[in-house]
């Protein structure tokens, strides 16, 4: 599968995309947040295993994580252990996000029927946030290695119902954010009434081939997400 990709700046976030090569248009757009201390190129990676008729945009976390200790790249948000962290920061975080979204049509200059929220790690976390608190905003959201921080409000009764459809996959052997923090958020979201689909790996603290194969399955059977490309959720 060809691409083409650019960068840039829109909503206060730097940002890469990849667009289906000989078009500027796609049916799907992926938002993908990359993890604490890395970049807006990284989760571009994952490219090559999304469907041809797929646009993929990568925005770059909007603090400096130097200053955390978190190395030298960016951050979603400052944690304070296990499934903690400082709510101003995401917060911030997340209102960037809603700039950057509302920005997307003018920036891909189309838009897009559906839209995907997703992310590793950090960006696993702040995706499912952001879904939680902003229902209707996106059809879907991927949290890879994120958890359900502990000052997550969840939507409940009939809002959970309707709460935006989750895939969550995670390690058995992570040692950055335990599976035991998975476990206790997925407890959370089920005592919530906030339905989701979940996949364990005996991996450690990152995102598996086939884990973006199973998200992929999942939103084509859970959303109105449509598939009339040439796919390969393979990557093969």
């Amino acid at each position: 599968m060809k691409r083409v990709m650019t960068s840039g700046l829109t909503g206060g976030l730097e940002y890469d995309l990849s667009l289906p090569k000989g078009t500027r248009a796609a049916d799907t757009v992926a938002v993908l947040l990359h993890g604490r201390g890395s970049h807006k190129g990284d989760l571009q990676g994952l490219a090559p295993l999304l469907p041809s008729n797929w646009a993929l945009v990568t925005p770059q976390a909007p603090f400096v994580g130097a200053p955390w200790g978190y190395g030298p790249g960016w951050a979603w948000y400052r944690h304070a252990g296990e499934n903690r962290l400082i709510e101003d920061t995401l917060n911030s975080s997340m209102a960037s996000l809603d700039d950057f979204l509302r920005a997307l049509p003018e920036l891909l200059e189309f838009t897009p029927k559906s839209l995907i929220l997703g992310g590793f790690s950090q960006g696993g976390t702040t995706s499912l946030s952001y879904a939680m608190t902003r229902p209707g905003v996106v059809d879907a959201v991927w949290n890879f290695s994120g958890f359900v921080h502990a000052g997550l409000t969840l939507p409940s009764g009939e809002r959970a119902k309707t709460a935006t459809p989750i895939f969550w996959g995670h390690g058995r052997q992570d040692t950055v954010i335990p599976h035991s923090i998975a476990v206790s958020g997925q407890k959370a979201l089920t005592e919530a009434g906030v339905s989701f689909t979940d996949a364990d790996y005996d991996i450690g603290h990152w995102i598996v081939d086939d884990e973006v194969k199973r998200a992929l399955e999942f939103v084509l059977a859970e959303t109105s997400v449509s598939n009339d490309a040439d796919v390969d959720p393979s990557g093969a």
